[in-house]
Order: structure tokens, then sequence, then C-alpha cells
């Protein structure tokens, strides 16, 4: 972590120049570098200083155009009429990593050419972030709101921000998954058949023993899970308790690893192909079948989910199952923009989506080994 007093001076001096008007709503602050060398710090030190100066609505960011002073307390838009609104919210689990910034660009390319602007925040999967996120949106003028959920598969307890967007008739819809307490407008994918069709590829390559990992503090994993247990039950096949491992986004580190280390080092029988919950986590994966000596895909199938880059970015390519992630912002935006033109005229909001899921073979999965007596 960076030193405590180091990041504290950068954020009290950033908050003083908003405080003083220094630098006025809706101005770029200085970039990161800029940042470094003026108090000579590192950049985590000044990625931690903004990061939480964001997450307190003082500041926001806009993809590709970096870092602006947020619209004061009483500039909130509960009296602003529809027709002043050119900003985009978007809240998503991450932003830099993995397929959020495909997401990203597709929901940006859009809202763009429609004159509008895109103001990012992220949650990192953490219920408080995300109440922090809403409620510095909330303080912005948004003309409409892409929501990623966090923790999916709870109850949410920032539904109340939720309402508040229904109440001020800003047009929201969710990415990824959903909120079953508010079923609100989603475009997401089939995650169930999702993980059937992952399973079934295995099974029809003639593995049995087949282990699944999966993340369960989001419905994603819940669905793909289940997926997994369908295509297993109709094949006649049984999965071993200590095959089937879940874990929360806090486990993603070592805590999932080394339990999946953990059963592959035991004598005796050991699955022969294995579903993961993301490309990520695979990719983890196989570092440990890499550790342990055991041949991809001539001893051991794996197979990922959201043909992300890390698919491709190995020595062994990934069999995933795609996720149309230029598409998904796209549509989002598209869903978004209808939204707030529809609202205009008070007509009917944009239709849901659901798409269906594409498997992608590559090498690390093939036909199950014959044993030999």
């Amino acid at each position: 972590m960076a030193s405590p007093a180091k990041y504290v001076m950068v954020k009290e001096q950033i908050r003083e120049w908003i405080r003083t008007g220094k630098v006025k709503p809706g101005q770029k602050i200085y970039s990161e570098n800029e940042l470094i060398k003026m108090f000579r710090v590192s950049r985590h030190t000044i990625r931690q200083a903004v990061g939480d100066l964001v997450h307190e609505g003082l500041l926001y960011r806009e993809q590709g155009a970096g870092t602006f002073c947020a619209f004061p307390q009483e500039e909130r838009l509960s009296g602003e009429s529809q027709e002043a609104r050119k900003y985009i919210g978007v809240i998503t689990t991450y932003i830099s990593d993995y397929i959020f910034p495909t997401i990203i660009r597709g929901i940006e390319s859009y809202v763009t050419n429609k004159g509008y602007s895109v103001i990012l925040a992220c949650t990192y999967n953490n219920l408080a972030k995300e109440a922090q996120c809403l409620e510095s949106m909330l303080q912005r003028p948004i003309a409409g709101l892409i929501v990623e959920p966090t923790e999916s598969s709870t109850y949410n307890p920032n539904i109340r921000y939720y309402l508040e967007l229904e109440q001020r008739k800003i047009p929201y819809v969710m990415i990824n998954q959903y909120y079953p307490q508010l079923d609100p407008p989603h475009i997401i994918m089939d995650d169930k058949k999702g993980g059937w069709m992952a399973t079934h590829h295995l099974l029809e390559l003639g593995h049995r023993k087949l282990m699944g990992v999966f993340k369960t503090d989001d419905l994603q994993g819940v669905y793909r899970m289940q997926g997994f247990m369908d295509a297993c039950r109709e094949a006649g096949v049984s999965v071993k308790p200590e095959w089937l491992i879940t874990y929360r986004t806090e486990e993603l580190g070592e805590g999932v690893v080394q339990r999946v280390r953990e059963v592959l080092e035991r004598e005796g029988e050991r699955p022969t192909g294995i579903v993961c919950y993301n490309d990520q986590l695979a990719v983890k994966v196989l570092d440990v079948l890499r550790e342990l000596n055991i041949r991809v895909p001539e001893e051991m199938s794996l197979v990922g989910y959201d043909d992300s880059y890390l698919a491709e970015a190995t020595e062994i390519k990934l069999t995933t199952v795609e996720h149309p992630k230029t598409q998904m912002g796209l549509d989002a935006a598209k869903w978004v923009m209808r939204a707030i033109e529809r609202g205009k005229r008070d007509g009917d909001e944009p239709a849901s989506i659901v798409y269906e899921p594409r498997l992608v073979v590559r090498a690390s999965t093939a036909p199950v080994a014959v044993e030999t007596a």
C-alpha cells in the first residue's frame, strides 16, 4: 500500500484545489505523470488518492480524456432540463482489467458520436464502493446510466439509489447480470447455457471425471455452475463434492488456486477435465498444471469463459465461451440513448437483451486419454 502520509498529502492538496476554485467543475486536473512529478510520489500513491476522490464524488473520469473536477452538490439534476444533460454514467466492477476496456470502448464509441461524454466509475465488486459510485453519479448531470451489478447473487443494500434514479426518470440498464429484486432492463449472456456448453464439450470428448471452479458472489458464476451441473446430470456423470470448488471475489488470488492445487496433488483419482468460471481463473489453473507437470490437453483438458485476450495470450490457447464484449457495450449505449429519446416522448423503455453463448474450441481440450492397464 502507499505511504499513508504521502497518500493523505496528495488527496488533501487536490481537495484544496477544488475548495479554492483552482480547479473548477468540469475542468481537467493534472495528468497522472504531472502529479507524480509535482508531489514526487509513486504512481500507486497518485492512483489511490485520485481513486478515493472519485469515489467521494469530488472527481470524475472520462474514458480517454482524463480526470475532471466534479459538479458541486447544488448542481444536482432534480430541476435541470433533460436537454441539458450530456453525460452517460458507466459503473462497472473493474475498468482497466480483463474484458472491461473492450465493453467500455463499445459504449464510448457510440455515445460520443451522439454528442455525449462518458463518466466512469468502478466498484471493485464491493457493495460499499458501489454505494459511493451511485451517490456520486446522482450528483452529476447524467442523462442515463449503464451499470454492472456488484455481488449480484446476494441482496443488494443499495436499492434506494436505483429507486432514486427511477424517481428522477434517469434511465438505467444493467449489463452482465442484474439484481432480481429490481428486475431492471438488462443486457446479459445466457450464462447457464454457456456453462452447459463448456461442460458438454468435455463430455463429448469422453471426459467423465470433471472438476468445476466457479465464483458464486455474482449470478454469472451461479448460472455457469448450474449449467455445469445440468450437463453432468444429463450425461449420468456424478461430480465429486471435492471437485466442485466455489469462491468469492476476494479469494481469486492464492485462496482458490491453492484449493485447486490441493485436489490435483492428492494421491489416487483426479479429474481429467476442468471447467473454469472465466479465462482469468483458467490461466491461473493452467499455471498450477504446469507446476505439477500435468500436460494440457494430453492429461488434462481445460475450458475458460469470456474469450478474453487471455485466452490466446498463453502458449496453450484456451477453449472458451465467447463473451460479446464490444457488442454488449454498443447495445448498452444504444439502449440508453433510445431510452433517453423515448423518455422525451414518455414512451416505453427498450427491451432487454439476452445473448446466445458460442463455444470457441482451441488447443486446451482434447479427447480423454485411454487408460491402460
